[in-house]
């Protein structure tokens, strides 16, 4: 633990104080969500996809065997079987809009969605949403190539069976907020499915607390043959690339925060609990939306102001990867089943699950959370605003040396809305957790001035 805390009343003197970040004990919840992630049923979902040939935006619609209105009826009936055996708590249903004709659309299409909601049990909560997706359609070489087999395996029938399976065995169990479980469409074409659902969480207010997006999750082996098993890489926005910044941005440049974006404190959030449930296996965090240039699903939500984040492999093998299946030199092209690392893809999965649970079982992040600047000094005093759930049992500060990526140095100091700690704020980041009574903890708020 980083320096000493010290607090403005007897109720916080009597806090507990945390040894360090993320030293919490594990939630039994969360451990059997965990350890009910199946690579065999994973396996059989990529496998089962890949059997439609292909999934393209543009493909067959009326076959029961072939095209993406084929496999988008599969993904439905397979998520309504999942929440029959549940109880009926999951809500599966088709969210459907058509394309108009663009560079990536040849013709007017329907664009269809299939999201599985499972709402929040607590009333305080319910209204905060938690997204995980993973898209369904795929291609070929040519992006408009309808015809031809796209098999898609790992891009990104992974990610859509990680999705599966999560909703599957989540459905079974209880959470405060409510998850939304989705796999989009016409991620290939440009994005269509998920920016469509994310405009209109937008237009109706939906609180999406985080968005997490899983695409190219399926493989282990890099190009040239060497095998990464023990990590995933998880991209996270700081600064969004936007001609006019917003206020709240330009607060977090005013402070030095261009690291404690709302996808960089969810990303924290995602990396210390994944790899708490998950022993041994590194959640890398990328500083970036994505990779180099490119983008995915994860990136309309953060368009719309949500924080989101994208799961993808290590190291992408592109001979498996938007490519027309053929041997060429001796060389086995196309994105088959035989090139996925099922076991792998259960590892990434169960990251998924236990930061979905700790996020749907935690309380809100804090809000208005401030720092307050009205004198000079060498300490710092952090106030907030009280939150809701019944369950809430106090609050958490956090904070890191300004060079350091992950919190360092943690105290719990009780049900109030007020803390004065021994750093300095010129000197450390800060941040504020809620904790309820089960001590499950939520996203860390940064602090804006207090003037």
């Amino acid at each position: 633990m980083v320096g000493i805390v010290t607090v403005m009343t007897a109720a916080m003197l009597s806090a507990s104080v945390a040894a360090a970040p993320g030293a919490d004990p594990a939630q039994q919840q969360i451990e059997r969500v965990v350890a009910q992630i199946s690579p065999q049923r994973i396996e059989a979902h990529v496998r089962k996809l890949v059997s439609f040939q292909t999934r393209h935006t543009m493909s067959e619609t009326v076959s029961d065997t072939r095209g993406i209105g084929a496999a988008r009826r599969w993904i439905k009936a397979e998520l309504e079987h999942c929440g029959a055996q549940a109880g009926g708590r999951l809500q599966v249903a088709f969210d459907s809009h058509v394309a108009p004709v663009s560079k990536r659309v040849a013709r007017p299409t329907d664009i269809v969605n299939v999201v599985a909601t499972l709402p929040g049990s607590q009333p305080q909560s319910a209204g905060r949403i938690y997204v995980v997706s993973g898209h369904y359609d795929s291609r070929a070489t040519d992006v408009m190539d309808a015809q031809g087999d796209a098999p898609g395996a790992n891009d990104d029938a992974s990610g859509t069976a990680a999705v599966i399976e999560m909703a599957c065995v989540m459905a079974r169990h209880q959470f405060d907020a409510t998850l939304v479980f989705m796999a989009v469409a016409a991620e290939e074409q440009g994005l269509l499915g998920s920016a469509h659902w994310a405009q209109q969480a937008k237009l109706n207010k939906l609180n999406i607390a985080g968005m997490l997006n899983n695409d190219i999750i399926g493989s282990s082996r890099a190009d040239d043959g060497t095998v990464d098993g023990g990590q995933v890489r998880l991209f996270a926005e700081g600064i969004p690339a936007v001609k006019e910044m917003s206020d709240g941005v330009r607060a977090l440049v005013a402070t030095g925060g261009e690291n404690d974006s709302i996808s960089r404190q969810l990303a924290r959030h995602v990396k210390q609990v994944g790899e708490r449930y998950v022993p041994g296996f590194k959640v890398n965090v990328i500083q970036r939306a994505d990779r180099y240039l490119r983008g995915g699903d994860h990136m309309p939500f953060l368009a719309q102001g949500y924080a989101a984040l994208r799961f993808t492999e290590p190291h992408e093998d592109f001979a498996h990867q938007h490519q027309d299946v053929r041997v060429e030199n001796g060389v086995q092209y196309g994105d088959l089943p035989q090139f996925v690392d099922y076991d792998y893809v259960a590892k990434v999965a169960r990251v998924n699950a236990a930061a979905l649970a700790s996020l749907a079982l935690a309380p809100a992040a804090p809000f208005g959370v401030q720092v307050r600047t009205a004198q000079l000094e060498n300490a710092t005093t952090l106030v907030w605003q009280p939150n809701t759930e019944p369950d809430l049992a106090g609050y958490r500060i956090v904070w890191r040396a300004t060079t350091a990526d992950q919190w360092q140095g943690a105290q719990d100091v009780g049900k109030v809305t007020e803390a004065r700690v021994k750093l300095s704020k010129d000197n450390y980041f800060f941040g504020v957790q809620a904790i309820d009574k089960d001590g499950n903890v939520s996203v860390a708020t940064y602090p804006m001035p207090l003037r």
